[in-house]
């Protein structure tokens, strides 16, 4: 599987066709579909979640994958969080932060347990810095993307104030690293591509 940006599909479509021969294109299950005169074949399954369900057109089909008026990203992990509204591709506006948690020891018994509460403490916090900014920037947005650590990002959706907008969660799950500015950027285009699923003959 590979993410392709909706301005760089008719390339990507060129270039498939190039490698494998004419292609016959058909719209099954909400997605694009492929068949090369070779045999190979490419789902081209469109962004959010959505399904699509206009004509076999490389037009029509980057006209439907554009981003939402207005939407949010949340990556969490257990060393940070990122945040973000957006219209369209624009940030409207983000939150970036890094909270230690503390690594696990090989130490046993009673220092072991005091090491595991420091960190569960630590965790919570960070947990809880990144439930504050989540729900002031997209407690009301219609559509979220998230990513990260999955039980870290669980826990931050448990937050009473983002109840409403956890069930709105769409899109593939991101995994990133420890979310910083440029890995919410590269987040941000992931979430706004096109998921190509590719089988060469």
């Amino acid at each position: 599987m590979v993410a392709v940006s909706p301005p760089r599909l008719h390339r990507w479509l060129e270039n498939f066709g190039t490698r494998h021969g004419e292609t016959t294109l058909e719209v099954e299950a909400g997605a694009l579909t492929g068949v090369a005169e070779d045999g190979s074949t490419f789902v081209a399954s469109p962004p959010f979640s959505r399904v699509y369900a206009g004509p076999p057109d490389p037009g029509a089909f980057v006209a439907a994958c554009v981003a939402p008026d207005a939407w949010g990203v949340l990556l969490v992990r257990k060393g940070g969080f990122a945040v973000a509204r957006l219209t369209g591709t624009s940030v409207v506006e983000s939150k970036v932060g890094q909270r230690h948690v503390q690594g696990r020891t090989k130490a046993g018994g009673q220092s072991q347990q005091r090491f595991a509460r420091r960190r569960d403490n630590q965790a919570r916090a960070a947990f809880e810095a990144a439930a504050d900014h989540a729900s002031r920037l997209i407690g009301s947005v219609p559509a979220l993307v998230v990513g990260g650590d999955a039980g870290a990002v669980d826990a931050v959706l448990a937050d009473v104030r983002l109840q409403s907008v956890a069930a709105l969660v769409v899109g593939e799950f991101l995994t990133v690293p420890d979310p910083r500015r440029t890995v919410l950027e590269e987040a941000i285009l992931d979430a706004c591509s096109v998921r190509m699923t590719v089988t060469n003959a």
